[in-house]
């Protein structure tokens, strides 16, 4: 049995020869691929129908545990960081969307309008005015999404200060054992994946042939673009602020980075980067202990400007212009996604997803965005995991607990994690 399990191939493996066999096949087969596309579109529904449910429990459980945790300086100075990276590298992704247009030359065929839309067209302050539901259960029915989250964002403000007064936390548990089934049932959903996703991308190359590809390599580009741009900024401005050398990181972020690469995951790379944070950064044990965690949950800047430029890319492969207030409704929502993180199983296509039915988008694109996913997730992560290190640095530094003589590589930290 256990032979079975060592040698089963992973879904993320799946994934990649779905996506590559149905680009191979879509050129050959062309257009009659587009018969097997309702399969695809299938699966997609049965992740939207989980959308609303999943990202209000995820919000309010999330708010709900941290109010109360989240007073004191550590955390003032930690989510002033968070925000600030989050938003410049948001901006960031919208300014390389609209410039590479890595959705352009690509007519995604057989799209369908979601028919679902949070926005107003009349102008930002009524579009501003209609984030606050009137009825939640008739916001959740619409599928209005932005709505939703404004409720749940201010449901699990309450949910945490009664849980406080009351001394009984029975609702955030509540909140999160419904998370805990949906997240179950999205679970099972993507053990459907690489079907859906051969369905959906196969149908699509079966339309536009080999075509398809230079639009996953346009948006793979604008990725990196983004990480390199990223990098160059952010690490020079924490040096200076810290008042550091900048070009003693490259060298210390080597180990976490490459663990970031090769698995796609800020949960894996957690130990490492806590680890490393103290013995080659000079952070402190108490900031590290607070700030590992809480940043890999909250400070996704390489997932923020991957999801903004999903946004443009979605719109731009089906013919979607988006307004002004579109766009800022998407940066605003990328933001508030990735600073609420909804951790799942195969999480992008749920995010793209939710993105897709909040911005009112053609939702056939998301076959070629999850193909590219693993590479993707490649960009993503390096930049999640480094920033996070980043993060911790300012947090020591206005603390008054940087270790300079760590950083400067004259003292060394022993057993701090042993």
């Amino acid at each position: 049995m256990s032979t079975i399990k060592k040698n089963k191939m992973s879904l993320t493996t799946q994934i990649v020869i779905a996506s590559v066999s149905a680009l191979v096949l879509g050129a050959i087969i062309g257009k009659p691929m587009e018969n097997i596309q309702f399969i695809g579109t299938i699966w997609l529904r049965l992740i939207q129908m989980s959308i609303i449910v999943l990202v209000m429990t995820s919000v309010a459980g999330a708010i709900g545990s941290i109010e109360g945790a989240g007073a004191g300086k550590l955390s003032f100075h930690t989510f002033k960081y968070i925000i600030t990276f989050t938003f410049f590298s948001a901006f960031l992704g919208l300014a390389l969307g609209l410039l590479i247009q890595p959705g352009v030359g690509i007519n995604v065929a057989g799209a369908v309008e979601t028919g679902t839309t949070d926005l107003a067209s009349v102008s930002i302050i009524d579009t501003i005015v209609n984030f606050v539901p009137t009825n939640i259960f008739a916001a959740m029915s619409n599928g209005a999404t932005v709505q939703a989250i404004v409720f749940s964002l201010i449901f699990g403000l309450a949910a945490g200060k009664y849980a406080q007064a009351s001394g009984r936390d029975e609702i955030i548990l509540f909140i999160k054992d419904v998370n805990g089934v949906i997240l179950k049932i999205i679970e099972m959903v993507m053990k459907l994946a690489p079907i859906g996703i051969f369905a959906l991308l196969g149908g699509v190359a079966g339309t536009t042939g080999f075509a398809v590809i230079m639009p996953m390599i346009k948006f793979l580009l604008a990725l990196l673009i983004a990480d390199v741009i990223m990098f160059l900024v952010y690490v020079p401005i924490t040096a200076a602020r810290v008042g550091v050398n900048p070009f003693k990181m490259p060298k210390k972020f080597a180990k976490m980075s490459i663990m970031a690469l090769t698995t796609t995951s800020s949960a894996v790379c957690l130990p490492t980067k806590m680890e490393d944070s103290v013995k080659k950064f000079g952070v402190s044990q108490k900031v590290a202990d607070f700030t590992g965690p809480i940043t890999m949950t909250m400070n996704s800047s390489g997932a923020v400007a991957c999801y903004v430029i999903a946004i443009l890319f979605m719109a731009q492969s089906t013919g979607t212009v988006l307004t002004t207030v579109e766009m800022l409704t998407g940066v605003l929502l990328a933001a508030m996604m990735t600073m609420g993180t909804i951790v799942v199983p195969g999480g992008s296509v749920v995010v793209y997803t939710f993105f897709a039915s909040a911005l009112g988008l053609p939702i056939e694109s998301i076959a070629i965005l999850i193909g590219i996913d693993w590479f993707a997730g490649m960009f993503r992560t390096i930049m999640n995991v480094d920033i996070d290190v980043l993060i911790g640095m300012l947090v020591s530094k206005d603390l008054n607990e940087f270790d300079y003589d760590v950083y400067n590589d004259t003292k060394k930290i022993q057993d701090q994690f042993a």
